[in-house]
């Protein structure tokens, strides 16, 4: 592979008023990743790049940044598909603690605004058993595998557009993971958390959500599924 630029937004809100943007070059191997250029430059060239990362893996979520204008895992996007110019930028939607590491306070705390948890019906001795054939646990196995990377709170319009009164499509598809599970017995609690104007019904269908998650995970549809419950909800149906 030949050599790439890659040029990073800079700023440290301590001591910079405005962003600025330095390019480093890189000699690209088969297979490098952008987190492994980032090293790279930490390494060689400027010890004072501040990223986030931890398992390298695609697991824990920790490298999510705007890579050629896109939200990505830095650990999982492959150089040799981006070019020979990158642009590594931090997340939207959160504040720069310093360079492409931002702070997720905002998402996590309206993560938790959803009672995030399973919540035991009380009656219920032990859990509810769900045959494998029923075909019911299909319902949330495809939205479990959420790493909390916040790429999708990033890429959302809705919560560019109206900051703090959305609460983002990670939270509502964690919501409809356990609205879902008939196992919960804070169902109908949640559901009344999750259906105000800052939540499923807040969302404007813009489908960013879909297009970054590096699990394949669809929030928008599950957010449209919340808005189906609460309408057969309204009108008395099973829900």
């Amino acid at each position: 592979m030949n050599n790439v630029e890659v040029t990073v937004m800079r700023f440290d809100p301590q001591n910079d008023e405005h962003p600025r943007y330095e390019t480093f070059q890189i000699e690209a191997k088969k297979n490098m990743t952008v987190l492994d250029s980032l090293f790279l430059i930490v390494e060689d060239q400027d010890s004072s790049l501040s990223f986030r990362c931890a398992c390298r893996l695609g697991m824990c979520g920790s490298c999510g940044m705007v890579i050629n204008g896109r939200g990505r895992l830095a650990c999982r996007t492959k150089i040799e598909h981006l070019g020979e110019r990158i642009l590594v930028q931090p997340m939207r939607n959160m504040e720069v603690i310093k360079d492409v590491a931002v702070n997720m306070d905002k998402f996590f705390k309206n993560w938790e605004k959803v009672k995030p948890y399973f919540v035991p019906k009380e009656e219920t001795e032990e859990f509810a058993i769900i045959p494998p054939s029923s075909g019911r646990r299909e319902l949330i196995d495809e939205n479990q595998d959420c790493i909390t990377c916040g790429l999708c709170f990033q890429s959302c319009d809705s919560v560019s557009m109206r900051e703090d009164e959305f609460i983002g499509p990670a939270a509502l598809n964690r919501a409809y993971n356990l609205i879902a599970d008939e196992r919960d017995g804070a169902r109908a609690e949640r559901m009344d958390m999750v259906t105000e104007t800052d939540g499923a019904f807040g969302c404007r269908t813009f489908g960013a959500c879909v297009e970054v998650c590096p699990k394949g995970i669809k929030p928008m549809v599950t957010i449209q599924k919340i808005k189906m419950k609460k309408l057969k909800r309204a009108i008395g149906l099973k829900w």
